[in-house]
């Protein structure tokens, strides 16, 4: 596919796709899906366990290895593969197809959000449609109703046989596995985690030696991944426990101050699902939303455009109702 070119129109078939992800799915026809509960029991996924283990015990080093140069690294790193890659890349444009851009754009961000060490496009992808179909239903893959753990980190835990991944990726991100660099993503996920290790130490060496070099690698890749990791993990756990509402939705999701702090604009997680296709989360003027600002900056580069930045006309939008106390004072002032 030419670079100039943006990816293939995505099918109009699925209200689950970035063209319909506005859409109301209640209604959608789907085979019934177990509920994730059972996979508590299941047989563990030991590279998963494996990936998320080794990432806390490199944590263990930073206090032992911290200069100035590696803490810059990490919170610059940390802004690519989190607001850039996973807000901006995998969620609002793979995911919702909150705006377009060029394909060799899409590619690059897609692997900017692999850094992050959340998986593949496709697969995160497909589990986040997944999400917004079953949301705090049997079948969503990290609902709180079935443990907060279970929501923030033990979700990652249940084997998933070759079988069920495929019937998933091609369920939900049809789309996403007709692109050849997708595909040849998800299957070479850890070797750009080692190549970006690699170069953060050669860098570092160059700078100022071995212990320059070796707080590179554990800043850039184990501090940081920790913190992107744990932050997308909130997401899915705290907004869904805490917070308020600024819209009546059919799932548990609340709009949540510090996790939007942390997460570059993902916190405002109500306003997300209820209009889920919009490039902006926050809808108050306190609802700051850097990845929105990233996205604005694109659009004025001339690297993005078609950006979804108004609440669809003939979307019917139900706010949630002020509390009686918060009505009886309404009723005063008026």
């Amino acid at each position: 596919m030419n670079s100039q070119q943006t990816l293939a129109p995505l099918p109009e078939t699925d209200p689950l796709l970035p063209e319909n992800a506005a859409a109301e799915t209640p209604e959608l026809e789907t085979p019934p899906t177990e509920s994730s509960q059972s996979g508590k029991y299941a047989t563990p996924d030991w590279a998963n366990i494996g990936w998320v283990v080794a990432i806390h015990l490199g944590l263990l080093a930073a206090p032992f290895y911290f200069t100035w140069t590696g803490l810059l690294t990490c919170v610059f790193l940390g802004w690519l593969t989190g607001c850039i890659g996973i807000c901006m890349g995998y969620h609002r444009l793979l995911t919702h197809g909150s705006f377009q851009t060029y394909s060799f754009m899409s590619r690059a961000i897609g692997l900017i959000g692999l850094l992050a060490g959340q998986g593949p496009p496709i697969q995160w992808v497909a589990n986040h449609r997944k999400h917004h179909l079953h949301s705090d239903q049997p079948g969503d893959p990290h609902s709180p109703r079935e443990g907060r753990w279970w929501s923030h980190i033990l979700w990652l835990v249940p084997y998933h046989s070759s079988e069920e991944i495929q019937a998933t990726h091609q369920r939900f991100a049809p789309d996403l596995l007709k692109d050849p660099f997708m595909r040849f993503l998800q299957k070479t996920f850890l070797f750009w985690h080692i190549g970006l290790g690699a170069i953060l130490y050669g860098i570092g060496y160059w700078l100022g030696g071995r212990e320059t070099a070796i707080s590179m690698v554990v800043y850039g890749m184990f501090v940081r991944l920790f913190y992107v990791l744990h932050a997308t993990w909130f997401v899915n756990s705290a907004t869904h426990i805490w917070g308020y509402r600024n819209y009546e939705t059919t799932d548990d999701s609340k709009n949540l101050w510090w996790v939007a702090l942390l997460t570059y604009g993902e916190g405002w997680h109500n306003n997300h699902h209820k209009y889920q296709r919009m490039a902006k989360n926050g809808h108050k003027w306190w609802e700051l939303d850097m990845t929105y600002g990233a996205i604005l900056v694109l659009e004025k580069l001339g690297l993005a455009w078609k950006v979804v930045k108004t609440i669809p006309p003939n979307d019917k939008a139900t706010a949630v109702k002020p509390p009686k106390f918060a009505q009886q004072q309404q009723t005063v002032k008026n």
